[in-house]
């Protein structure tokens, strides 16, 4: 424990970025056990089933402005090394179980390298070559001590350390920084089956009726949703697959696009997004967009997105369609409070809908949701009439929550339910909520 340590403590638990560390823990349930177990395996500190938390929020597609990617934000070339495999089906650095192994590798070749737990981590963050020059260039060229290392790394490295061991004491001691009540999401229960065979998620599903967006959760390394002409273990819900294996050969073969991604650009010195626009053929709007920029200004070194036309044209076909009403299957709709052990596919099956039309109700972006949520539930087959409309307004300068709903005729309570927001959230203008 030092200054530097309660600083990070206090963002956490407190400050700035006490929601994303509860909603990271909440998570961490949904591979925490199976990296644990790997971890013990191999002989390394437990603790490290924590790094995730700092590196990715444990969110198994999280992507850096690096191009790192996945639970333990691997570059390509790291992740290469440690035989994570990318190709035009798969990316191996988006599932959890082989990252962590090759997690597990780089950490260990580091701490051979190195012999220190804390001078690992700042390694595993911004490269081995980076530590080892600082090192070298001290007075005595030898490492006692990580912090004496600490106000010569790299800004984020340097916060790197101390956000993993405020990450330690938290947990450490739950009942002190207010978590004990926090509860983690449960791991999917699966099994694997073998396949040879190029079909699309979305084939799969109808055909041994299970909710598409459940099997692109399982299975998050397969970048366009196809499974590779090669033999792969595919991922499915408990007892589909024996019924997967006898419908296989019904499946259509799909077609892999051969450019499923953007490529990137570092920005030279005296470079502006119109140059870089004009260079890929793309707009700089585009660019802009795929980069998640306020403004159109550069620097020298900066890691820039360039988005493919089919990127371009889907980025704005989304656009396109978030400005769309998002109508209702059925004129009843039914509320539902979350409870343990339940996921959005336990509680989709219940009521003979699906995740996808649950998420969409409940303007829910991923697979999280927490003990005592209510969840608006439409069941499945019924077709909705104009009275069941939920709208996307744009908060203009002056609204608050009270007058939107006067504005609209709702209940504050249920525009509150829509938009997963509490009485004190703030809102600002140009910020989109969902209305009736």
């Amino acid at each position: 424990m030092n200054s530097h340590v309660q600083a990070e403590i206090n963002l956490f638990t407190n400050g700035t970025e006490k929601n994303f560390f509860r909603e990271s823990l909440k998570r961490s349930g949904y591979f925490r056990a199976k990296i644990l177990e790997m971890l013990k395996k191999a002989g390394l500190p437990s603790e490290l089933s924590l790094l995730p938390l700092i590196e990715s929020g444990f969110n198994a597609r999280a992507l850096s402005p690096a191009r790192a990617l996945g639970l333990w934000q691997f570059i390509p070339s790291t992740g290469y090394k440690f035989g994570l495999k990318r190709d035009l089906f798969v990316d191996e650095r988006l599932d959890p179980v082989k990252s962590t192994a090759a997690a597990i590798e780089y950490m260990k070749e580091l701490h051979q390298m190195f012999g220190d737990w804390s001078t690992v981590l700042a390694a595993y963050n911004c490269g081995e070559g980076r530590v080892l020059r600082v090192i070298r260039d001290q007075n005595v060229n030898y490492l006692d001590n990580f912090w004496d290392l600490y106000q010569r790394l790299p800004f984020e490295t340097a916060r790197y350390v101390p956000r993993f061991l405020a990450t330690l004491h938290i947990l450490s001691d739950p009942v002190k920084y207010g978590i004990d009540e926090i509860e983690l999401y449960s791991p999917f229960e699966y099994e694997t089956v073998e396949i040879a065979r190029q079909v699309h998620i979305k084939d799969i599903a109808k055909e041994i009726d299970t909710d598409e967006t459940v099997l692109k959760y399982l299975n998050p390394e397969l970048r366009q949703g196809i499974l590779p002409p090669y033999e792969y273990l595919f991922k499915v819900p408990v007892g589909k697959g024996a019924e997967l294996l006898a419908k296989m050969e019904s499946i259509p073969v799909s077609t892999a696009k051969q450019q499923v991604s953007g490529g990137f650009h570092k920005v030279k010195r005296g470079e502006t997004l119109s140059m870089i626009a004009r260079k890929y053929r793309v707009s700089v709007q585009n660019i802009m967009r795929a980069n998640r920029m306020k403004k159109p200004i550069l620097s020298a070194g900066k890691m820039l997105r360039i988005p493919t036309d089919e990127l371009s044209a889907q980025a704005a076909e989304n656009e396109k369609s978030s400005q769309q009403n998002i109508r209702s299957k059925s004129t009843q709709t039914i509320s539902h409070t979350v409870k343990s052990g339940e996921s959005l596919w336990i509680i989709a099956n219940r009521y003979n809908t699906t995740v996808k039309n649950i998420q969409e109700l409940n303007n829910l972006s991923n697979m999280d949701i927490h003990i005592g949520q209510t969840l608006y539930v439409r069941k499945h087959g019924y077709e909705g009439q104009a009275n069941n409309i939920l709208k996307k307004y744009q908060i203009k300068s002056g609204d608050n929550l009270f007058r939107i709903s006067q504005k609209y005729n709702m209940p504050l309570d249920r525009l509150l339910n829509i938009n997963k927001l509490t009485p004190k959230s703030k809102i600002q203008a140009g910020q989109y909520i969902f209305v009736e």
